[in-house]
């Protein structure tokens, strides 16, 4: 029996595995937090200060970090252990084949995992972002790419994660559906705006609700901005999206009662472009939106769709069995065990 070097470590070696994990996570949190005090830390990675402080020690001694009144920051030599350890560290957690698994099973393009649980540690939400941001950086062609974007915390973790690199592609950000009367820093317009900042790129905006009635849905869409913006939404090269939970999706909205009612008979679980969808994977109820359409998704080449924490597995599942099989899922360890449970 062939065993790799990481399986004998796993049988021999198993506390210096543990250690390895321990470092790697303090190397991770300081990375995306920078600069950040001990207890903040302690906190946060729910280490005791006395372990802490020996394991702080330890990568100050190797140059891998360092400290200021400000708090602590990665060197140079940190950023680059730190690259090469994600790597070690995907194969010892087996992330690697959690991703195998899961594309097996759900029969999409890709799923990208990142280390933790969001649901847990609040920051892996930001390691969400910045492994959205890489998968984006791949798929980008051209000198014109059209991104249309939902709202939501996690798009606004992605949001935080762009670089002015992208500026090189041509970037033009449109929402992809209107405003559903969230906290504002979270909504697809400002979403885009961020992200057009923070790429030096251009954004579009949709001031329209996203839950309309019928007539008003066909006197918006008369509308000359709003049927330009329309159109750019509809011709996208690339989709980023968010999965909810379909009862605190219809909490947002403002839902109807008669419309809660047929969400909670329908066992609704998951939610996605006004979309809610049972266990099954079922289209139990669709609210009327000014935006993207599931049918539209057929059209797109680049979709990624993010969402993370072992809450959100039941969500990820019911809307993966309606997602277009060109679907990239960015996720993290939380959500994708769960997903491999069910």
């Amino acid at each position: 029996m062939d065993l790799s070097l990481i399986d004998i470590q796993k049988r021999i070696l198993p506390d210096l595995l543990q250690v390895m994990q321990k470092r790697s996570l303090i190397l991770q949190y300081i990375n995306v937090m920078q600069p950040v005090g001990r207890r903040n830390l302690s906190t946060s990675l729910n280490l005791t200060e006395r372990v802490l402080r020996s394991e702080v020690e330890f990568l100050k001694d190797q140059n891998l970090i360092s400290m200021s009144v400000s708090g602590m920051t990665l060197t140079k030599e940190g950023k680059d252990i730190l690259e090469s350890l994600d790597r070690v560290m995907r194969d010892i957690m087996g992330i690697n084949t959690l991703e195998h698994q899961l594309e097996k099973r759900m029969g999409i393009r890709k799923v990208i995992v990142v280390p933790g649980d969001s649901d847990r540690l609040p920051w892996v939400k930001s390691e969400l972002g910045r492994a959205t941001a890489g998968s984006m950086k791949e798929l980008l062609h051209g000198d014109k790419n059209i991104i249309a974007v939902t709202g939501g915390s996690t798009m606004a973790a992605v949001a935080e994660s762009l670089t002015p690199d992208f500026g090189e592609k041509g970037l033009v950000f449109v929402p992809a559906r209107g405003g559903i009367g969230e906290d504002v820093k979270n909504q697809a317009n400002t979403v885009c705006a961020i992200m057009a900042d923070k790429t030096k790129s251009r954004n579009r905006v949709f001031y329209v609700p996203d839950q309309v009635s019928s007539e008003v849905y066909r006197s918006f869409i008369k509308e000359p901005l709003i049927y330009e913006v329309w159109n750019l939404v509809k011709s996208a090269s690339m989709v980023l999206h968010g999965i909810g939970d379909a009862i605190t999706m219809a909490e947002r909205r403002n839902t109807s009662e008669e419309d809660l009612q047929k969400i909670l008979e329908g066992k609704a679980v998951g939610e996605a472009f006004g979309y809610y969808f049972n266990e099954e994977g079922e289209i139990v109820h669709k609210v009327l939106t000014i935006g993207l359409q599931l049918e539209d998704l057929a059209n797109i080449g680049n979709i990624i769709a993010v969402a993370g924490g072992q809450s959100k597995a039941k969500a990820i599942r019911a809307y993966m069995k309606q997602a277009p099989s060109s679907t990239i899922l960015v996720t993290d360890e939380g959500a994708a065990k769960t997903l491999l449970q069910g």
